[in-house]
């Protein structure tokens, strides 16, 4: 996609803190990052979300993030990671190439601790596990 910024890294088009790259996936320092050392990884190809990525593809991805995600745990000297992956604009992706963001971590950092969860108001529990059991 020609005016996709990751396609334009993959081609060599823009540069990048290149951190790892095969014939399937390409990991780079984020411009931006949350935290020191905050990667990401980016198949070669070009699809926009998780629902459009071949299982292959997705497969290669999550292999290279394991990889990737040692050396940056270890480089970083992180305590923690975490591993985000955005499908679409209302859950934070901004750009419409798959992608994985691999965010070393410390205590108080200022990044996000835990999801603010809320329980299920009555019966709707039943009725959201059926709506999705429905869709397999």
């Amino acid at each position: 996609m020609p005016d996709c910024i990751f396609c334009q890294i993959i081609e060599g088009k823009l540069p990048c803190a290149k951190v790892y790259e095969d014939d399937l996936v390409i990991s780079f320092l984020d411009i931006n990052p949350v935290n020191t050392g905050h990667t990401l990884v980016v198949p070669k190809s070009h699809y926009v979300s998780l629902f459009d990525t071949p299982p292959d593809l997705l497969q290669a991805c999550i292999e290279v993030s394991q990889k990737v995600a040692r050396a940056v745990f270890k480089g970083t000297g992180a305590s923690g990671l975490n591993i985000i992956q955005n499908n679409f604009r209302s859950a934070g992706q901004l750009i419409d190439h798959i992608h994985f963001h691999l965010v070393p971590r410390n205590m108080h950092d200022g990044f996000f601790t835990s999801w603010p969860g809320k329980p299920y108001p009555s019966g709707e529990l039943e009725k959201t596990l059926k709506k999705i059991k429905a869709e397999l």
